[in-house]
């Protein structure tokens, strides 16, 4: 696949039906893993429930790889994979794991809604994106959103509410993250095969958080409730989730593929409701929506219509 096709914005990738259905799943999957990390980091701790998280999801994904014949793909490539690993699970997991004990679900869904904001920028520094004055526009719209979100922002309902604002950061941390693997993916993994890439960036992930894991092992056996939260986050949210998420950059684009944070936090905000009684006020609805629509600016999914080519 070409960089081009491999996801500029506005390039001619797969037809929206062929990864549609992945698109949604995947939304549904991503907006359920704060409500899952809220319920596994309140017991196990943030580093030692996103150090299990994609340790499992290793054991979980494993021996579908070895199934289906993609172990050599692994051992070539597996230098880039596993630091795909440490910049798109390891990091951005143990970021989030934390925050969501101090920050509402719904809002640090709403704050990884930036990632594709993060992406564009990261795609014109580092592959030479070209970003339109509309996708700048989008931009600046974008970090306004999430500055006004920032100002007002409600704590969540753990015990330290007082490091919101650090939570915060947290979570603006992570996505770009996500923003800086999704062009290392674009540059370094494409060709290879998703399951190979999910699989092995999330062995890299799970050998990096092993000894913070071990270290801030809590010292209270954690209950059922968190343990089952932790394994639906292992399989459903990241082995599952990651086979999906690399499936969408290789059919649909890296941006197209990031845009599914536009989606997940609807989920997110509704599984929080429902499961935890979160409130959902009017101030973080409207700054959700800033951030989507100058998110859809930023990465040209929205804006004049082009003159395309066949295909």
């Amino acid at each position: 696949m070409s960089a081009r096709a491999a996801g500029a914005p506005g390039a001619v990738g797969a037809a929206p039906k062929a990864w549609l259905g992945e698109f949604i799943v995947l939304s549904a999957l991503w907006g359920a893993s704060f409500l899952f990390m809220r319920l596994g980091a309140a017991e196990f701790g943030a580093l030692p429930a996103a150090g299990l998280r994609v340790g499992l999801a290793t054991l979980f994904l494993w021996p579908i790889l070895l199934r289906q014949g993609q172990w050599p793909a692994l051992r070539r490539h597996w230098r880039p994979i596993m630091l795909a690993g440490l910049i798109n699970s390891a990091i951005p997991f143990a970021l989030f794991a934390w925050a969501v004990m101090h920050l509402a679900t719904g809002l640090t869904s709403i704050l990884n809604a930036t990632v594709p904001l993060f992406g564009a920028l990261v795609a014109w520094v580092w592959l030479g994106d070209r970003i339109t004055r509309l996708r700048w526009l989008g931009l600046a719209l974008g970090f306004i959103g999430v500055a006004l979100l920032a100002w007002r922002a409600p704590a969540g309902v753990g015990l330290k509410t007082g490091h919101a604002g650090w939570a915060l950061g947290a979570c603006l941390l992570a996505s770009s993250c996500y923003a800086v693997a999704a062009s290392f993916a674009r540059r370094y993994l494409t060709g290879i095969p998703p399951l190979a890439t999910a699989t092995g960036s999330q062995l890299g992930a799970a050998l990096g958080l092993a000894l913070p894991a071990i270290w801030f092992w809590p010292a209270q056996t954690p209950g059922l409730r968190a343990w089952a939260a932790v394994v639906a986050l292992a399989v459903l949210c990241t082995g599952i989730a990651y086979i999906l998420y690399f499936r969408l950059i290789a059919h649909a684009g890296p941006s197209r593929a990031l845009a599914v944070t536009f989606l997940a936090p609807v989920f997110a905000v509704f599984y929080g409701a429902v499961f935890l009684q979160e409130a959902v006020t009017p101030w973080m609805v409207g700054c959700g929506l800033v951030i989507v629509c100058g998110t859809m600016l930023s990465t040209g999914l929205i804006g004049p219509r082009r003159r395309t080519g066949a295909g």
